[in-house]
C-alpha cells in the first residue's frame, strides 16, 4: 500500500484546527483554557481518524479497485481531477459537492481510489469534531465532566456504524452528512442571537447551498427543519408582556385568551418531559400555526436566508427538469409512508444502549404502580368521586389516558400503512449483496401476516424513541404525572407570560442571556422542546416518504438529530436545583444539579461506544473475510467473475 496522501492529510488537518479554534472563540473561552479546549475538540476527532486510517489500510489491501458505488463515484472523481468538469456519468444521481471537495484535499496527489477514499477517513474525523461542538453549543455546560461526554459523544457520532463503514469507501454520505452538520452548527449560533448578523445570515446560505452539492434531499435539513427551529426562535423573541388570565373560568373564554396570547408570541411548546402526547402536541403546533400567521415579517426577516436556498433549490429543479441528476427512472419520488415505520426499529437497534435506562424505568414504574394499586384494593375504601368540571382537565394533563389513546391509533395507522403503502423495490430484491435484502427476506416477505404481526414492533419501537428524548431520568411516576406545564386552556388564574423567556428552540427551557438572545440549548439531561420534536418529525418524513428503495444510509441524518437531541443520563447530584423546571416557573417541579467531578461518565455513552465498536467490527470482519461469486443459473461466473462482499 502505498503511503497516505501527506497533502490531504495536512488539509484536513488544518480544517480540524480551523474547527475547534473557531468553538473555542465564539464560546468566549478563557485564554488559558482555549488551548486545552482545542487540544480535546481535535483529540475527539483523533480517534475516529486512527481507527479510520487503519479501516481504510484493510479495505484498501482487500479491495483495490473501486467496489459497487465506487465504480461511479471514483471514475467521476478523477475525471474533475484532469478538469474535465463537463463531463459526467448520467448513472450518477447526486450532485458533484463530494468530488469537488475531493479535488481540493487531495491536490499535488495522485487521483487514486486510495487517495479518494482518504477523503472520507478526514470527513469521518470533522463529524465527531462538528457533532461535539454541536452537543456543546446546545447544552451550554463548562464543567469538566460535561466537557469529557460532550467531546466522547461527538466520537460516537462518528463512530456510527453506517457513517463510520463507508469512511473506507468512497460513497457521499460522510461529505453529505458533515456539511448538513456544519449547516446545524450555524443555525445553533443563529439561535443565540436575537438579531443575526450578517455574517451569519450569509453563512447559512454557504453552507446551505454546500449542502445541496452533496445531496439534493439535504433541503429538508437545512430548509424544512432548521429554517422551522429559526421561524420558531423568530416567534419566540417576540417576548410579549405579560397578561393577566380572564376571570372567566369557561374552557371558551380560555381559549380565546389563549390563542390571543400564541398570536403575540406567547406559544405553547414545553419540554418533551412535561408534555402530553396528544393535548400538549396539538397545543403546540396549534400555537405555531397562529404565531406563524400573525407574524409573518418578523418570521422572514429571520429565515430569509433558508428562503433563498429553498429558492435555489427550486431554481436547480426548473433547469435540470427534475430533482434527481443524470438517471431519473430508477429513482423515482413515491409515496412511501412505510419508511416511517422502518425507522424506529433501525434507531432502536443502532441505539440500543439510550433505552436501557426508560425499560428499566418502565418496569420499575410499573411494578410501583401495581404495588400502590394492591394495597388500595385491600384498604378498600369506596371510590371518591371527582369533584365536578374536572373531567376534561383530567383528561388534558393525564399522560396514561393519551398515551393509551396515542399508541391504539398508532396501530391502526400503522397497520393501514403496512396495507396500502409497502413498497418493495426491484434492487432491493435484486442486490444481496445489502444486509437490507436479507432484512426484507426473511421479515416483510415470507408471508402476508408477517407485515402485520411487525406492526407491534414498530409501535413499541417509536414508543421507546419518544420515551429516550423525554428523558425521564427521576422514575416514571414523578415525570408523567408530578411535572407538567402549567400554561394551558386547562390552568386558571395567576398571569402568563411570555412562552419564550426560557425556551430555545433546539432544546427545552434555559436561563434567558443578558443579551436578550433567544438560547437554543438544553441542559445535559433535559429533554428537547415539544416544537423540536414535532419539526424533526416533519423532516424526516419528507425525507423519507418520497423515496422506495430502504437503504440505512437514507436514516443517518434522522438518527443524527434524533441523537443530538437525546438527553444525557444524569451525572450524581450536589442537592441543588438547576434544569429547565427550575427556570421555568409553569414546570411545577425541579431537578438536581450534575456535579463537575471529571470521573462522572455518561454510562450511556460508554455502552453505546461498546456498542458500535462491536457492530463495527463484526461488519468489517464480514466485508473482508466474506466474499462470494455471483453464479449464473448454469453455474457460470456472472458479473465478469467479479467478487462480491457483504455491506449496508
Amino acid at each position: 500500500m502505498d503511503a497516505l496522501p501527506l497533502s490531504g492529510v495536512a488539509q484536513l488537518g488544518t480544517v480540524a484546527c480551523l474547527l475547534a479554534s473557531v468553538h473555542v472563540y465564539h464560546n468566549g473561552v478563557p485564554t488559558s483554557q482555549g488551548l486545552a479546549r482545542i487540544s480535546a475538540t481535535l483529540t475527539t476527532g483523533l480517534i475516529p481518524f486512527i481507527f479510520g486510517t487503519a479501516w481504510l489500510r484493510l479495505v484498501t489491501k482487500s479491495v483495490p479497485e473501486p467496489y459497487l458505488d465506487e465504480v461511479f463515484h471514483i471514475p467521476q472523481a478523477q475525471v474533475y481531477c484532469e478538469g474535465r468538469y463537463r463531463d459526467w456519468d448520467d448513472k450518477i444521481t447526486t450532485p458533484p459537492g463530494l468530488y469537488l471537495l475531493s479535488i481540493w484535499l487531495i491536490q499535488g496527489t495522485a487521483c487514486t481510489a486510495e487517495s479518494l477514499r482518504m477523503v472520507n477517513v478526514g470527513i469521518v474525523s470533522c463529524i465527531a469534531i462538528v457533532s461535539a461542538i454541536c452537543f456543546s453549543l446546545q447544552r451550554r455546560r463548562q464543567t469538566i465532566a460535561h466537557s469529557l461526554n460532550t467531546f466522547w459523544a461527538g466520537t460516537n457520532i462518528a463512530l456510527f456504524p453506517v457513517i463510520f463503514f463507508f469512511s473506507g469507501l468512497y460513497y457521499t454520505d460522510g461529505a453529505s452528512t458533515l456539511v448538513v452538520l456544519l449547516a446545524y452548527w450555524a443555525h445553533l449560533v443563529r439561535a443565540q442571537q436575537a438579531k443575526p448578523s450578517i455574517v451569519s445570515d450569509l453563512a447559512t446560505i454557504v453552507v446551505g447551498l454546500a449542502s445541496l452539492l452533496m445531496r439534493q434531499t439535504n433541503i429538508f435539513w437545512v430548509v424544512v427543519f432548521m429554517g422551522g427551529l429559526e421561524t420558531v426562535n423568530a416567534v419566540k423573541n417576540l417576548r410579549p408582556e405579560k397578561a393577566s388570565r380572564p376571570k372567566s373560568n369557561a374552557l371558551v373564554d380560555q381559549a380565546e385568551f389563549h390563542a390571543w396570547r400564541y398570536s403575540v408570541g406567547d406559544i405553547h411548546d414545553p419540554s418533551l418531559d412535561v408534555a402530553t402526547p396528544i393535548v400538549d402536541v396539538a397545543l403546540c403546533a396549534v400555537s405555531l400555526i397562529i404565531a406563524g400567521t400573525c407574524n409573518i415579517l418578523p418570521i422572514l426577516q429571520r429565515i430569509w436566508p433558508h428562503l433563498t436556498v429553498l429558492a435555489a433549490f427550486v431554481g436547480f429543479v426548473v433547469w435540470n427538469g427534475g430533482v434527481v441528476l443524470g438517471d431519473k427512472s430508477n429513482h423515482v419520488a413515491t409515496l412511501h409512508l412505510a419508511q416511517m415505520l422502518y425507522i424506529w426499529p433501525l434507531l432502536v437497534f443502532f441505539s440500543a444502549p439510550l433505552f436501557i435506562l426508560p425499560v428499566v424505568q418502565l418496569i420499575r414504574h410499573a411494578w410501583t404502580t401495581l404495588a400502590q394499586t394492591k394495597q388500595a384494593n385491600e384498604k378498600s375504601k369506596p371510590p371518591v368521586a371527582p369533584p365536578r368540571g374536572t373531567l376534561i382537565t383530567s383528561l388534558a394533563t393525564s399522560h396514561l389516558v393519551q398515551a393509551a389513546v396515542v399508541l391504539t391509533a398508532f396501530v391502526a395507522v400503522a397497520a393501514a400503512i403496512v396495507r396500502f403503502s409497502t413498497i418493495i423495490h426491484p434492487f432491493t430484491l435484486a442486490d444481496n449483496r445489502h444486509y437490507m435484502f436479507y432484512v426484507f427476506r426473511y421479515s416483510i416477505l415470507r408471508a402476508w401476516w408477517v407485515r402485520f404481526a411487525l406492526v407491534p414492533v414498530y409501535v413499541v419501537c417509536a414508543w421507546l424513541c419518544w420515551v429516550a428524548l423525554q428523558g425521564r431520568w427521576l422514575g416514571a411516576a414523578d415525570a408523567a404525572e408530578g411535572r407538567r406545564w402549567e400554561c394551558s386552556p386547562w390552568d386558571h388564574g395567576g398571569e402568563v407570560s411570555a412562552a419564550n423567556d426560557k425556551h430555545g428552540t433546539a432544546a427545552s427551557a434555559q436561563p434567558a442571556r443578558t443579551d436578550g438572545a433567544n438560547m437554543a440549548v438544553q441542559a445535559d439531561s433535559s429533554a428537547p422542546s415539544t416544537s423540536t420534536v414535532l419539526i424533526l418529525l416533519v423532516a424526516t418524513t419528507l425525507s423519507l416518504m418520497t423515496a422506495p428503495l430502504v437503504e440505512p444510509r437514507y436514516f443517518i441524518l434522522p438518527w443524527l438529530f434524533w441523537r443530538l437531541l437525546v438527553p444525557a443520563w444524569p451525572l450524581p447530584t450536589t442537592g441543588t436545583g438547576s434544569s429547565n423546571a427550575a427556570t421555568d416557573g409553569r414546570v411545577s417541579k425541579l431537578r438536581p444539579a450534575a456535579s463537575s467531578a471529571w470521573w462522572h461518565v455518561d454510562a450511556q455513552i460508554v455502552l453505546e461506544t461498546l456498542w458500535f465498536a462491536a457492530i463495527n467490527v463484526a461488519t468489517m470482519y464480514i466485508f473482508l473475510t466474506r466474499p462470494f461469486y455471483w453464479r449464473a443459473p448454469d453455474g457460470s461466473l456472472a458479473d465478469g467473475g467479479r467478487v462480491q462482499r457483504f455491506m449496508w
